[in-house]
Protein backbone atom coordinates (compact mmCIF):
# COMPACT_ATOMS: atom_id res chain seq x y z
CA UNK A 1 0.00 0.00 0.00
CA UNK A 2 1.42 3.51 -0.82
CA UNK A 3 1.42 5.56 2.45
CA UNK A 4 2.86 8.50 3.88
CA UNK A 5 3.91 9.52 7.14
CA UNK A 6 4.39 12.88 8.72
CA UNK A 7 6.34 13.64 11.92
CA UNK A 8 8.10 16.26 13.77
CA UNK A 9 5.17 18.57 14.78
CA UNK A 10 4.62 20.16 18.38
CA UNK A 11 4.36 23.15 20.23
CA UNK A 12 6.71 26.27 19.58
CA UNK A 13 6.95 29.53 20.28
CA UNK A 14 6.41 32.45 18.40
CA UNK A 15 9.74 33.36 16.48
CA UNK A 16 10.46 29.68 16.80
CA UNK A 17 11.09 26.93 14.34
CA UNK A 18 10.04 23.29 13.65
CA UNK A 19 10.76 21.02 11.10
CA UNK A 20 8.63 18.55 9.54
CA UNK A 21 9.58 15.15 7.92
CA UNK A 22 6.78 12.84 5.46
CA UNK A 23 8.01 9.60 4.41
CA UNK A 24 6.29 7.70 1.73
CA UNK A 25 6.76 4.30 0.74
CA UNK A 26 4.97 2.01 -1.44
CA UNK A 27 5.20 3.61 -4.72
CA UNK A 28 7.58 3.39 -7.74
CA UNK A 29 6.89 6.50 -9.65
CA UNK A 30 9.45 7.52 -11.72
CA UNK A 31 8.65 11.28 -11.32
CA UNK A 32 5.80 13.31 -8.73
CA UNK A 33 5.65 16.53 -6.81
CA UNK A 34 5.03 15.98 -3.11
CA UNK A 35 3.41 19.10 -1.20
CA UNK A 36 2.30 20.31 2.77
CA UNK A 37 -0.89 21.37 3.02
CA UNK A 38 -2.08 22.86 6.70
CA UNK A 39 -6.03 22.78 8.04
CA UNK A 40 -6.48 25.10 11.04
CA UNK A 41 -9.56 24.99 12.89
CA UNK A 42 -12.84 26.25 11.06
CA UNK A 43 -10.71 27.13 7.83
CA UNK A 44 -9.86 24.92 5.00
CA UNK A 45 -7.18 22.99 3.86
CA UNK A 46 -4.71 25.42 2.07
CA UNK A 47 -1.26 24.51 -0.04
CA UNK A 48 1.99 25.17 1.93
CA UNK A 49 4.99 24.23 0.04
CA UNK A 50 5.18 21.84 -3.15
CA UNK A 51 8.51 20.31 -5.10
CA UNK A 52 9.29 18.22 -7.65
CA UNK A 53 10.82 14.58 -6.88
CA UNK A 54 14.17 15.77 -8.11
CA UNK A 55 14.46 18.71 -5.74
CA UNK A 56 13.42 20.74 -8.59
CA UNK A 57 10.84 24.03 -8.47
CA UNK A 58 9.66 24.76 -4.98
CA UNK A 59 6.94 26.46 -4.87
CA UNK A 60 5.51 28.34 -1.57
CA UNK A 61 2.02 30.04 -0.98
CA UNK A 62 3.21 33.74 -0.14
CA UNK A 63 2.14 33.59 3.49
CA UNK A 64 4.96 31.16 4.20
CA UNK A 65 7.76 32.69 1.51
CA UNK A 66 10.72 33.62 3.34
CA UNK A 67 9.62 31.49 5.83
CA UNK A 68 9.54 28.06 5.43
CA UNK A 69 11.64 25.61 2.91
CA UNK A 70 10.39 22.26 1.75
CA UNK A 71 13.10 19.99 0.69
CA UNK A 72 13.16 16.17 -0.90
CA UNK A 73 15.28 13.19 -0.19
CA UNK A 74 14.12 11.17 -3.57
CA UNK A 75 16.55 8.11 -2.68
CA UNK A 76 14.37 7.89 0.61
CA UNK A 77 11.34 9.45 -0.19
CA UNK A 78 11.23 11.61 2.52
CA UNK A 79 9.87 15.25 1.89
CA UNK A 80 11.11 17.73 4.67
CA UNK A 81 9.56 21.29 5.72
CA UNK A 82 11.86 23.77 7.66
CA UNK A 83 9.64 26.47 9.19
CA UNK A 84 11.46 29.76 10.69
CA UNK A 85 10.05 32.74 12.07
CA UNK A 86 6.59 30.61 12.97
CA UNK A 87 3.78 32.69 13.57
CA UNK A 88 0.50 32.03 15.59
CA UNK A 89 -1.33 31.63 12.20
CA UNK A 90 0.84 28.73 11.47
CA UNK A 91 -1.02 26.41 13.69
CA UNK A 92 -2.64 23.69 12.00
CA UNK A 93 -2.76 20.05 11.00
CA UNK A 94 0.03 19.79 8.82
CA UNK A 95 -0.43 16.67 6.10
CA UNK A 96 1.80 15.95 3.50
CA UNK A 97 0.75 14.90 -0.28
CA UNK A 98 1.66 13.41 -3.35
CA UNK A 99 0.33 16.26 -5.89
CA UNK A 100 -0.43 16.35 -9.55
CA UNK A 101 3.03 18.02 -10.61
CA UNK A 102 2.43 22.30 -10.45
CA UNK A 103 -1.04 21.94 -9.08
CA UNK A 104 -2.64 21.55 -5.62
CA UNK A 105 -5.09 18.46 -6.48
CA UNK A 106 -3.56 15.49 -4.24
CA UNK A 107 -3.61 12.22 -4.96
CA UNK A 108 -2.22 10.56 -1.64
CA UNK A 109 -2.15 11.97 1.50
CA UNK A 110 -0.68 11.26 4.92
CA UNK A 111 -2.57 11.43 8.21
CA UNK A 112 -0.99 14.97 8.72
CA UNK A 113 1.01 16.06 12.70
CA UNK A 114 -0.30 19.14 14.51
CA UNK A 115 2.01 22.27 15.00
CA UNK A 116 0.94 24.94 17.80
CA UNK A 117 2.45 28.52 17.78
CA UNK A 118 1.78 30.18 20.72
Amino acid sequence: DVQLVESGGGSAQVGGSLKLSCEGSGYTYSRYCMAWFRQAPGKEREGVARIYNNGGYAFYADSVKGRFTISIDNAKTTASLQMNSLKPEDTGLYICAIVTCGTWSGSIWGQGTQVTVS
